[in-house]
Order: C-alpha cells, then sequence, then structure tokens
C-alpha cells in the first residue's frame, strides 16, 4: 500500500478529464504533505486511470489528467 493510495483514490473518484490540486490540499487529502519521494510515487496513479501532469513548485500546485 502507498502512502498516497488516499490521494490516488481520490483523484479517481474525482472523475474530471483534468484538475489542479494545491500541495496545501493533497496533504489535507493524503494525510501528509507532498516531498520529493511524490516523483517516485506519481506512476502509481496510472493504476487509477489517471497520471501527473504538471507540477508546479511556484503555485505549489499538481495538475491531474485522465488518461484516454
Amino acid at each position: 500500500m502507498s502512502k498516497y493510495n488516499s490521494l490516488w483514490e481520490y483523484v479517481q473518484k474525482n472523475g474530471n478529464k483534468s484538475f489542479k490540486l494545491t500541495f496545501d490540499e493533497i496533504k489535507g487529502i493524503a494525510g501528509i504533505p507532498i516531498d520529493h519521494s511524490f516523483l517516485n510515487y506519481k506512476k502509481e496513479l496510472t493504476e487509477y486511470g489517471y497520471q501527473v501532469g504538471k507540477i508546479s513548485m511556484k503555485e505549489q500546485t499538481v495538475v491531474f489528467n485522465k488518461i484516454d
């Protein structure tokens, strides 16, 4: 079980084609802050039908895109 499972389930249930979450929103959903290891874990999201798009350190946001 991944430390980001709750986030991946949230993204899957969202159902939108593309949407953006802030780092703070992700912390609230996942129960942990985003850290550098997120880059390694993000590949797990494809099992849920999504992929991580742009990660903006400046805006502190992550874009999630549905895989067609």
